[in-house]
């Protein structure tokens, strides 16, 4: 059973969230935050497998004290800690770098699909990278280069993924932090076009990018 935390301001929101996700037999909606600082401290109690964060706290007040990229951050910095999937409104190129570097194993629109939404969780909880694909298209329109290809640096770390690495055993081959190494694979995505490190391994694979096996 995958155990949640929703941590989002809004309660119709939590409600909604509540509603999909506990329809899945594989979920469970163990807690609720309605901001970041209590979204940080439950996250720590051990009862929690994945939160569920939103990027900003304070409804229509102004923005004040801690939000959802620095909670994600508080949050990962935990031994043990619970992976945390971003769910927002917000799709700046800065809110979904921010979010992927301070530790969030992936990142969706509220206006998701819930197929897309219980995917993603689902992948989350397992340790995966989960990018919706409007957020895979917003960045490979960011970053793509002549016929997406990737740089040096980058085909070196998808070398690594294709190679069954993980990405705390990718910073230390390459004397990276786990941070850059997360930033790398959003890159890639975007310029590959695809959602997850078994996609983007296939991708490369195909183009000769990377050797197969």
């Amino acid at each position: 059973m995958i155990r949640l935390l929703l941590a989002d301001d809004h309660p119709v929101v939590r409600a909604g969230l509540r509603a999909v996700l506990g329809a899945e037999p594989d979920l469970v909606v163990e807690l609720e935050a309605a901001t970041a600082e209590d979204a940080v401290a439950l996250a720590a109690s051990g009862r929690v497998d994945v939160v569920l964060m939103d990027l900003q706290f304070g409804g229509a007040q102004p923005v004040s004290g801690l939000q959802g990229a620095e909670a994600t951050r508080q949050v990962r910095a935990a031994p043990g800690a619970p992976h945390v999937l971003i769910l927002t409104n917000y799709d700046t190129d800065a809110d979904i770098l921010g979010a992927i570097e301070a530790g969030a194993s992936g990142y969706l629109l509220k206006d998701a699909p819930p197929t897309e939404l219980v995917a993603a969780v689902r992948a989350a909880a397992a340790g995966q990278s989960a990018l919706a694909p409007a957020i895979v298209t917003r960045l490979a329109d960011r970053s793509r280069i002549p016929e997406g290809r990737l740089s040096p640096r980058e085909v070196e770390v998808l070398g690594l993924v294709a190679a069954g690495r993980s990405n705390r055993q990718i910073g230390q081959d390459l004397f990276l932090s786990e941070a850059t190494v997360k930033s790398h694979l959003v890159h890639i995505f975007g310029k590959l076009g695809v959602g997850s490190r078994t996609s983007a391994v296939a991708s490369a694979r195909a183009s000769g990018t990377i050797r197969g096996v």
